[in-house]
């Protein structure tokens, strides 16, 4: 029996040392931490927390910081804590302070899944409110387009002629998947 502690932010430039501090109080083998710098609204998108919960077996814990770090809407909460009640891991939710072996912690965890979800549709629709304000201003342009890196020509065509994959490509160039994608869409465009 093992007791891991998930941790999530939602970006690679934000910082999850004050969750790994929660992780080290616990006295939790690095090991046994799991982060991900991954936005939290699509499970599928979530490597780490996939593996994760693959690796857990009964008897095990699952630790996180809080409920929005785990799931940002209800669906995929209970789904989550349903899958991990089937299997007998317990969760625990430090900052809810949720005991999901209970049917009232069950009823809590909804509660506060059902609000975590309500706060990230109001930061959505402020957000989109902001948007809308700037373009009526003028002041938002939209996303800045793709810039090639300095040496993308070299590497699409060894990537092109065989001698290179393109994910050593991405790894070389420090490219999203994402980005090296829209890359060579655009350079197969142009010709």
């Amino acid at each position: 029996m093992k007791t891991c502690f998930y941790i999530r932010v939602s970006s690679k430039e934000q910082n999850t040392i004050r969750q790994e501090v929660k992780a080290k109080e616990f006295n939790i083998p690095k090991e046994q931490v799991f982060i991900e710098k991954v936005s939290g609204k699509n499970i599928a998108d979530r490597p780490v927390l996939n593996n994760l919960m693959a690796t857990l077996k009964t008897g095990d814990k699952l630790i996180v910081d809080s409920i929005s770090r785990f799931a940002r809407n209800t669906k995929d909460l209970i789904g989550l804590v349903e899958d991990l009640n089937n299997k007998g891991v317990i969760f625990v939710s430090l900052k809810e302070a949720i005991d999901t072996t209970t049917p009232t912690g069950m009823f809590m965890l909804t509660i506060f899944g059902a609000v975590a979800q309500l706060e990230r549709d109001y930061i959505k629709d402020r957000q989109m409110e902001g948007i809308a304000i700037a373009k009526e201003e003028g002041k938002f342009k939209g996303r800045k387009p793709i810039e090639y890196p300095k040496q993308w020509d070299k590497y699409y065509k060894m990537m092109k002629e065989g001698t290179i994959k393109g994910i050593d490509v991405m790894r070389i160039l420090e490219l999203k998947k994402t980005t090296f994608y829209k890359l060579v869409k655009l350079h197969e465009q142009k010709q």
